[in-house]
């Protein structure tokens, strides 16, 4: 399998990016891998790159977006940040991806059992962690059940997956608020900004479109 060309990224649709994501996904969990050779493909793009993705997923050692999604050298832009969060320079980033290299899709991607989203739920103090886990507290906030604050914490798995399902359909929504190029682009339908959550027992990722 060849890597990504400009005449392949301009093929492609939004939605036929998300189809690309979906069966990587499915071949990752059967364990099968698409045929490629990674070193031609570090050749084919030494001259250029041309990506049909940008994922922003967590930091998480368990959650690399080329393995869940099985795709190659120069397929996917990948922002990694622990909760998986925008600010200006994540922002910055994806305007150069999706405006500049030609990207047709925005996935925000969170996971279960998410630790930067226990910090958040449990209000972690350390460091500089105490103020990039404000950045997840909104969500935390935003779910609502249970109201008794002896389940609002870590100890509640559940509590904290709905946390961070409600982080990544916040995250999409500060992109759009917060970013005009890519809320134009958007708009235009020249991209799609999706969620979805990856399932750290199984591999399966699910889509939020």
């Amino acid at each position: 399998m060849n890597t990504q060309t400009k005449e392949s990224q301009n093929s492609l649709t939004p939605q036929m990016s998300i189809e690309i994501l979906k069966e990587g996904n499915l071949r990752f969990q059967k364990n099968i891998k698409a045929d490629r050779n990674l070193i031609k493909q570090v050749s084919q793009t030494s001259t250029g790159q041309f990506p049909f993705a940008t994922i922003l997923s967590c930091i998480d050692s368990r959650v690399s977006s080329e393995l869940i999604f099985d795709q190659g050298i120069g397929d996917i832009f990948s922002a990694r940040i622990a909760g998986n969060f925008v600010n200006d320079d994540i922002l910055g980033s994806m305007e150069f991806a999706c405006k500049l290299a030609g990207t047709k899709l925005i996935l925000v991607l969170g996971h279960t059992a998410c630790g930067a989203v226990k910090g958040a739920c449990d209000d972690a103090k350390l460091g500089k962690l105490t103020g990039m886990l404000e950045k997840i507290k909104p969500a935390v906030r935003a779910v609502k059940i249970p109201k008794d604050n002896t389940l609002r914490n870590s100890s509640n798995i559940d509590f904290v997956n709905n946390v961070a399902k409600k982080n990544v359909l916040l995250t999409i929504d500060t992109i759009l608020r917060e970013s005009d190029v890519l809320k134009e682009m958007h708009d235009l339908k020249e991209l799609k900004i999706i969620g979805g959550m990856y399932d750290i027992k199984n591999g399966a990722v699910d889509f939020f479109e």
